[in-house]
Parts: C-alpha cells; structure tokens; sequence
C-alpha cells in the first residue's frame, strides 16, 4: 500500500505575508486560497516540481505555534543556483553548507520557521556505492 504526503501545514502569523514570501520569494505556485466561512481561511501552496504541498490560513485548528517549524526538508537540484535565486528575490538565505551526504541552503520564513533545502550528494542519485563518499572524507 502506496502511503503519500500530501500537506504538511506552516504556522504563520500573517497568511498574507506568508504567502507572499512563498509564492514571490520562493517561488512556490499558489493552488488555493479560499475561506469557507467567516473564521477559516485555507491556502494551499506547492513548490515547483513537488507532489507535496504546504498549507498555512486561520481557523485551522492546529496546536503549533507561529515559527515553531524546523523539520521540512526539500530536495533540489543545485544549492548554489537555488541560493542565487533566493537571495535575488530578496529571501535572506544561509550559504550553501558543504556535508559529505549533501549540500544544504537553509533559511527562515517571515514567522521563523525554518527550512533546508538538500543538494543530493551524486552517490545517492546512483553514481557511486552509498556511503563512499563519507568514508573518503
């Protein structure tokens, strides 16, 4: 049985700013922004190329509070470039983090949730038996 992440929700305290720094500065395509009633408001929010989407609004009835995110992590494919991007949107962005398991860009959304961005390293697409690299290092 296939199990899929579908949604992961973002606290935020500001939907409208939130938005705007994952649509504008991240580039995220915006899916669905609707309020079903006078209390919710859901917007949907999905990065280019992934089959998951975030979810950020009011009313949703979740228990995390704004900022208190710090475990998505997202794959891409090219640290450097993804940063140069970032920052020329003008999203504040760590410099590309050098691991033998990968190439990390990590930042903060406007709320303070925080966000890893993973180049693969190239043993783990196939190139090499898994794990050499880390040995050599």
């Amino acid at each position: 049985m296939d199990i899929k992440i579908e949604v992961v929700f973002v606290p935020v305290t500001d939907v409208d700013r939130a938005k705007q720094f994952y649509v504008e500065g991240l580039g995220f395509h915006a899916d669905y922004d609707e309020r079903p009633d006078e209390n919710t408001r859901f917007v949907q929010l999905t990065p280019p190329g992934s089959a998951c989407s975030i979810a950020i609004g009011e009313g949703l009835g979740r228990n995390m509070a704004p900022g208190s995110l710090e475990a998505v992590m997202a794959v891409i494919p090219d640290a450097d470039a993804f940063l140069a991007d970032v920052r020329s949107r003008g999203v504040e962005a760590d410099g590309v983090d050098e691991q033998a398991w990968g190439r990390f860009v990590t930042l903060r959304d406007p709320d303070g949730n925080l966000w890893t961005f993973q180049q693969l390293p190239v043993w783990s697409a196939g190139g090499e038996a898994a794990g050499s690299d880390v040995a050599a290092g």
